[in-house]
């Protein structure tokens, strides 16, 4: 009987990880997506593309 307990209590524990896991990873409001020129801000920051890259981006997202 005592391993019903445990078990339900994990599954219950499993349940509210979901939960607040799908909260933060989900589609979420429009607001905290960011726009392309913001990607490509990051990207440019992080290395991964050039600054002609990144201006050519700009040009072309304006």
């Amino acid at each position: 009987m005592g391993w019903l307990w445990i078990i339900l209590i994990g599954l219950a524990v499993y349940l509210i990880y979901l939960n607040n896991n799908s909260r933060t990873t989900g589609s979420g409001s429009s607001s905290l997506k960011e726009t392309p020129l913001e990607i490509a801000q990051k990207r440019y920051a992080r290395g991964e593309i050039t600054k002609e890259q990144f201006e050519e981006l700009k040009r072309d997202l304006q």
